[in-house]
């Protein structure tokens, strides 16, 4: 096998392609890199290559952070293009096969998939283990580990590929769940309770026995994409990496664990979980929500090893208050899994979207192909029962001449074609443990949206018809002699003929986002306003973008909304979507701050930008959000 390979390919591939910026003096992986990556990222700059990190290892980011860059990972010059191969991979294999011609015609093709299988090698000196490290030697602290915000509960490994297996199965599961280091030696790793590896660890403790664990670092870009990649379980991820890269991966052996990881990879960090042992306490984390994840508890990794290429580099990403890097690992899944979702779950589906707004499991729209009453309906609920779509909070369908990614085109359609009489769902299922907003961790409400056009059957009752609102007369300062606690109005919507309003509020009072809300729906004046959005805090609500950021954030869809007839029977939805309390809300759960890089950081940043040679200074897009900060903890009281 050749040596070649690893991140340093790939490196090259950007570099050859415009997309990498190398920077040479040497920068703190404690908060400088993660304030100088979000600047960059958000204003749809380069991969970032630091090459002095104060360690032995350079420290690649920012590498997915754009269509472009996310094609050249997988191999292709766009994303389209594995879309393609993944369909008609798919109609090879499920056509009808009528005749024995046609049977044996389908053989290159499930030769061409075997060539994909992962392979056990035998390497005298694998790529990642040119250099070794055990027992004592084998230090967290010889890589560059990133502090990513200010209140994290410390240094994490960003971009880790977690490899596990089940103790009597053998079966591999291979995914990315970020990594606390506590220590040289110690760690904890975040297995949600929805994923396949924290069902490994329940197996090996039914066993009594050490769980061995192994954690990649690198080598072929494919990897991380294949180890976030929503899989169905015990479908060995480097199946599809074979796919996505034409060659099967090569796996070898630990030093000190008995589990394989790739050949290629830069750097490994084996080692066990014990099952027995008491769990510890993991975070907060400034995670992909925008906000600081809940402390929580979760097992111990214990460090045997740390192996690597003798010029390795270790990769990293930061999430945060999007858009991050994470928004085109999750923009490839959403284009190279549209076939398999429509051919397993949703025949009639032709496209889906998940806005980077929604941060994955916040909101799905889908459009389908329309054929009989109620649909709509049908597909929202299969939505929600579809793999990793069960975790969803708002599902919107249209329908199939619907530009999913014009969202004013969107909006527009669903204003004309929504009767919140009998086309919208409330319900209630898994939540994404990261949600802070539902009551209880990992179980909360969800709203389901039919916005296609409706067929004779479906109208049912008569229709309504609501006035056209007077938009001058809803703005804030016609409104805050009736309503004193607005603070702020959003008319955008409105201007566009999209009967949706939203406001920004003082809260002061229990409940007060439901009443205030039961308030203007009731209100003449908002006569013609369907659906009542109203937020809190001191931050403007002028951006659409942030405004669904947070609302979809902070709001359990069955808790914080509600249906209220005006005087003429006309329906509003009304949409809290407030910080939630104790004192003010009976909310039991801890409720998390938004994430922000402290001033120190930022001022550091400032003064030394004309030495990163990034061109002209980017100011910090933590001032944008500073004035959601409340206090200087992680987690607000309750």
């Amino acid at each position: 096998m050749s040596k070649r390979g690893g991140l340093r390919e790939f490196i090259a591939r950007l570099e050859a392609a415009g997309e990498l910026k190398r920077i040479a003096i040497a920068v703190s992986p404690h908060l400088e890199i993660t304030e100088i990556t979000d600047r960059i990222t958000k204003a749809g700059g380069p991969a970032l290559l630091f090459e002095n990190t104060g360690t032995s290892f350079p420290l690649l980011i920012n590498a997915y952070g754009s269509e472009r860059r996310m094609a050249l990972a997988l191999g292709a010059s766009r994303i389209e293009e594995v879309s393609e191969r993944v369909l008609n991979l798919f109609r090879k294999l499920t056509a009808p096969k009528n005749s024995l011609r046609e049977k044996l015609a389908l053989l290159p093709t499930l030769g061409e998939l075997a060539s994909y299988l992962p392979r056990r090698v035998k390497l005298r000196h694998p790529p990642c283990q040119e250099v070794v490290h055990i027992g004592k030697e084998a230090r967290l602290s010889m890589l560059p580990i990133l502090k990513c915000w200010p209140l994290d509960g410390g240094p994490f490994i960003t971009l880790p590929i977690i490899h596990t297996y089940h103790p009597e199965t053998r079966i591999r599961n291979v995914g990315m769940y970020r990594v606390q280091v506590f220590d040289d030696y110690t760690t904890a790793i975040h297995w949600q309770l929805h994923k396949v590896s924290r069902r490994h660890y329940e197996a090996w403790k039914a066993k009594g026995e050490k769980m061995p664990v192994a954690i990649a670092l690198g080598g072929d870009p494919v990897y991380a994409y294949v180890a976030t990649a929503p899989l169905p379980e015990n479908i060995d991820e480097y199946i599809l990496a074979g796919f996505l890269r034409r060659r099967r991966v090569e796996m070898v052996p630990c030093i000190t664990q008995p589990i394989e990881v790739p050949a290629d990879a830069d750097i490994v960090i084996e080692g066990y979980v014990d099952p027995h042992e008491p769990l510890v306490l993991e975070g907060p984390f400034g995670d992909h929500t925008g906000y600081y994840s809940l402390p929580d508890y979760y097992p111990a990794f214990h460090v045997t090893a740390i192996t690597h290429r003798r010029e390795a580099i270790y990769p990293a990403t930061i999430v945060g208050i999007p858009p991050q890097e994470d928004a085109w690992l999750g923009k490839a899944t959403e284009r190279i899994f549209l076939a398999p979702l429509r051919l397993t779950f949703l025949p009639e589906l032709v496209d889906i979207e998940l806005p980077i707004e929604g941060v994955f499991h916040n909101l799905a729209i889908a459009s389908i192909e329309k054929a009989y009453p109620g649909q709509g309906l049908k597909a929202i609920h299969t939505l929600w029962g579809a793999g990793q779509l069960m975790l969803t909070k708002i599902a919107l369908i249209v329908d199939k001449d619907v530009p999913l990614r014009d969202y004013w085109r969107v909006a527009e359609l669903i204003a004309e074609n929504l009767d919140l009489r009998t086309d919208i769902i409330f319900s209630q299922g898994p939540i994404d443990v990261l949600d802070h907003a539902c009551s209880q961790a990992g179980f909360g409400g969800k709203l389901g949206i039919d916005g296609t056009r409706k067929l004779p059957e479906e109208r049912i009752l008569p229709p309504l018809s609501y006035p056209s609102p007077t938009v001058s007369l809803l703005g804030t300062s016609a409104l805050q002699k009736e309503f004193p606690e607005i603070e702020e109005v959003n008319l955008r919507l409105l201007e566009r003929g999209i009967p949706v309003w939203i406001g920004r509020f003082r809260k002061t009072q229990p409940k007060q986002g439901l009443t205030l809300g039961e308030k203007i729906a009731c209100h003449p004046l908002f006569a013609g306003v369907k659906v009542i959005v109203l937020l809190d805090g001191d931050m403007s609500i002028q951006d659409l973008g942030d405004v669904f950021w947070r609302f979809a954030n902070n709001t359990d869809m069955r808790r914080d909304a509600k249906l209220i007839c005006d005087a003429e029977g006309r329906p509003h939805l009304i949409l809290d979507a407030s910080t939630k309390s104790a004192e003010l809300d009976g909310f039991a759960r801890p409720w998390p701050n938004v994430i922000v890089m402290n001033e120190e950081t930022i001022q550091k940043v400032d003064r030394r930008w004309a030495e990163y040679g990034l061109g002209e200074l980017i100011p910090s897009p933590s001032l944008r959000y500073r004035p959601l900060v409340k206090g200087d903890a992680a987690i607000l009281a309750t």
